[in-house]
Formats: C-alpha cells, sequence, structure tokens
C-alpha cells in the first residue's frame, strides 16, 4: 500500500460530516480527493470507471432505490458524471434527516442545472487543493499561522530551504504522488503530465465542447506569465495574440471558464475594509493557479530556468505561499484576499477569519532592503484601516524565502514558508 500523508482537509470534512448530510470534495485532478474521502467513506461507488457509469447512470435514469444502496457513508467518486445524484441525495437527506450519509468527490465542476436544488442546509463543498508543505513534510511547523492570530511577542524558527530546494518544490508542485515520488525527475514530470492531459483531454468534457488544444496551451501560458499580477484580461488576450491570430474575447472566456470549471485557475478576490482614506479600492482579482506546478509546466520551466530568472521566481513564489495560505486558512475556517487601492498600495494576501479577526501578509524571497519595503507597506495599510468600525489587524507578516523566523521590533513577523504550518 502507497503511504499516505495526512491532510489538513480532513478535520474540515469530519467536522462538516457532523452537520449536514452530505459533504461535497471539490478539487483538480491528483490533488488526493478520493483517496482522502475514502478515509470516511464505508462504501465508495467509482462513477470513473466505465462500467459502474454504466450501471449507475440506469440506476439514475430509471429513479432505483439500487442507486444510494450501500453502507453509509456512502460515497460517489467523480460524481458530477451523473449529475442527477445531487436531487436524488438531497431527497434522501430530507427524508431521513441524518447526517454525514454521503460524500460527493468531484474534479469539474457539473454544467449549472436550473432545475437542480441548490441544497442549502443539506449538502456543503469543500475545496481540496494540492499538498502544502507543511502536509508534504517540507515545512517544519516552527510557527504556526493560528498562533500568529494571538500576537505572541516572540518566535523562533529556522528554513534549511535554499533557492534551488524552493525552485524545485515551486516546479514539482504539492501533488501527493509527486511528493512521495523519490526520483526527482520523475517527481517533475507530473505536473507536465497534467498539462498534456488537460488541454487535450479534460478541457473538451467541461461543456462538451471541442477545443484547440495548441490555443488552449497558449492562454494557460499567457495566464502563467501573469500569475500573481492583477492582469486584466484585455491584457492576457495581447500576450496571446503576440504568437497567435487574432482571438476573439468570447472565445478567451470560455477557455478560461473551463479552466476555472476545472479547478486549474483559482483567483484570489479583493478584500473590502473599511478605510479611514478616501483611497478607492480595486476589485480586480489578483490572477493564480491552483499550484504553482502549473505555471512552470505551461511556461516549459525549469528549477534552473527559475533560479536564473528572479523576476519570474518571485511571481511563482508568491503563488507558492498563496497555495499554502489558502489551505492553513481554510483549516482555520478563512479566506484568502488581495488588497490593492488607487493609491498604489498593494498586500499580497489577506486572511481573514469568521470571527472578524485578519492577518496581512506580504510575499518576498528575501533580503533586508525587500523585507524592509514590505514592512513599510504593511503599515500603511494598517494605518489606513478605520478601526473603529473592523478590528485591528491580529498581526502583519512578512513570507519569505529567507533563513530565520523573528518578530521585528515593530511587530511585524518575518517568517520563511518552510517554516510555517496552519
Amino acid at each position: 500500500m502507497r503511504e499516505y500523508l495526512e491532510r489538513l482537509i480532513e478535520t474540515t470534512i469530519s467536522d462538516t460530516m457532523r452537520s449536514v448530510g452530505c459533504v461535497v470534495i471539490e478539487g483538480p485532478k491528483w490533488c488526493g480527493k478520493s483517496t482522502t474521502g475514502q478515509r470516511f467513506a464505508k462504501s465508495v461507488i467509482e462513477l470513473a470507471k466505465p462500467n459502474i457509469y454504466r450501471q449507475y447512470k440506469i440506476f439514475s435514469d430509471l429513479g432505483d432505490p439500487n442507486l444510494l444502496k450501500g453502507e453509509k457513508p456512502l460515497m460517489f467518486d467523480e460524481w458530477q458524471k451523473i449529475p442527477d445524484l445531487w436531487d436524488y441525495i438531497r431527497a434522501d437527506i430530507d427524508e431521513n434527516g441524518l447526517r454525514g450519509q454521503y460524500i460527493l468527490t468531484g474534479s469539474t465542476k457539473p454544467q449549472e442545472d436550473e432545475k437542480r436544488h441548490s441544497g442549502t442546509g443539506r449538502i456543503i463543498k469543500i475545496v481540496m487543493r494540492p499538498m502544502s508543505l507543511w502536509e508534504s513534510r517540507e515545512s517544519n511547523g516552527q510557527v504556526s499561522l493560528r498562533e500568529l492570530f494571538d500576537e505572541p511577542d516572540y518566535i523562533a524558527g529556522e528554513n534549511n530551504h535554499k533557492l534551488s530546494d524552493i525552485a524545485f518544490l515551486l516546479c514539482r508542485g504539492g501533488w501527493p504522488q509527486s511528493v512521495l515520488e523519490k526520483e526527482k525527475d520523475i517527481a517533475l514530470m507530473a505536473a507536465r503530465n497534467y498539462i498534456s492531459t488537460l488541454i487535450e483531454q479534460d478541457i473538451n468534457e467541461v461543456d462538451g465542447k471541442k477545443k484547440n488544444p495548441a490555443r488552449a496551451r497558449a492562454i494557460l501560458r499567457a495566464y502563467a506569465r501573469n500569475l500573481s499580477t492583477s492582469a486584466k484580461l484585455s491584457t492576457i488576450k495581447n500576450d496571446i495574440e503576440v504568437n497567435d491570430t487574432a482571438l476573439d474575447p468570447r472565445t478567451l472566456d470560455s477557455y478560461i471558464n473551463s479552466f476555472r470549471n476545472l479547478y486549474v485557475i483559482e483567483d484570489i478576490e479583493a478584500w473590502s475594509p473599511k478605510l479611514r482614506s478616501k483611497s478607492v479600492l480595486r476589485t480586480t482579482n489578483t490572477r493564480q493557479l491552483i499550484d504553482p506546478s502549473l505555471a512552470t509546466a505551461a511556461l516549459d520551466a525549469s528549477p534552473e530556468d527559475i533560479i536564473s530568472d528572479i523576476k519570474t521566481f518571485g511571481f511563482l513564489f508568491e503563488s507558492l505561499c498563496i497555495r499554502d495560505l489558502r489551505i492553513y486558512a481554510q483549516s482555520l475556517g478563512g479566506s484568502v484576499y488581495n488588497y490593492r487601492d488607487s493609491s498604489g498600495l498593494e498586500t499580497d494576501a489577506i486572511i481573514h477569519l469568521k470571527d472578524g479577526k485578519w492577518g496581512a501578509i506580504e510575499v518576498k524571497i528575501g533580503g533586508e532592503d525587500s523585507i524592509e519595503l514590505a514592512a513599510k507597506h504593511l503599515i500603511e495599510l494598517k494605518d489606513k484601516v478605520d478601526t473603529e468600525k473592523m478590528n485591528q489587524p491580529s498581526f502583519l507578516m512578512v513570507l519569505t524565502a529567507s533563513r530565520y523566523a523573528y518578530r521585528r521590533s515593530d511587530g511585524i513577523y518575518v517568517v520563511p514558508i518552510g517554516c510555517l504550518k496552519n
């Protein structure tokens, strides 16, 4: 049996199953949804297998009671292949009133059906992402995000990753199969194989419309070139047209929506705090992919390529940090946003918890000057927020690839990504 590394989302799944009848675990292919979901299920229906799919499609079409037969919790893997399962499960939950009965896993968002019930109060969706460095055992976890919300006077940690190590982690990604692979050259192949399958097969199955693989690759490459920026779609369109024929905006929207529905694109939404100043908040999302390895694969970049291009390295490192922050924030019941206003002030990540607590984070590879500038921007943000209408920030942090974790004299935490956990 292949080794299994525990995932932070397991606690979220467990807690959710105690509150509703059905949990939907969504996320990209190969991120571990099926393996993790099976840990909570007593029976599993694998709809990706053609013979099983055909049988259960018949059950669904006929309304046969065998559709939901099995020891509970019952898990349907790749449930979106039979979208009517949603309403059958909702109706069963309404009838029996039991919690923790079903688990649905899916790597493609099913097409919207106006007839489908929302499932409010019965079905809850949870997004699962590739592994964070803490989950893959490549962060020592000496600094806890949860503890930063309690504003400790002192933190300490030492990151042993060199920049070459970080470059490898960016290209390999957090895919469980790659994480467990001992041979580095094979581990690096996973993201490239993912991209090939994505543009040649998966993207055509999202909405049943045939798409051009070369165009899909060009669009994903352009998106990767604008990673960790607020680039408008028109900028991405112009980037594509440099090496391609004219591209209709509706075509671009279609491809990007398909990538979103495959959980490949996951932009960061803008944060909207109450401000003291008259600055106008910018609402453009920050462009992100769900794992930085998809960007490096789309760009056909090796770890050595990244090391030699420090600017690109910076954008990709930010993407890695955002992936991990999203995973850690989710385990705390929070979400990750970006901040940008008309004065030009930007903050890479805002973690906002349900109880109103929040922290601001700037991502920098390292270096005294860049950390100092990041700290200056964080203080500017703190001074702009109207703390009479919302909480003071619980913490301000510069997230880096440098060696040591510490608390500065101004209270700002400097934390290497290789020391951080939830």
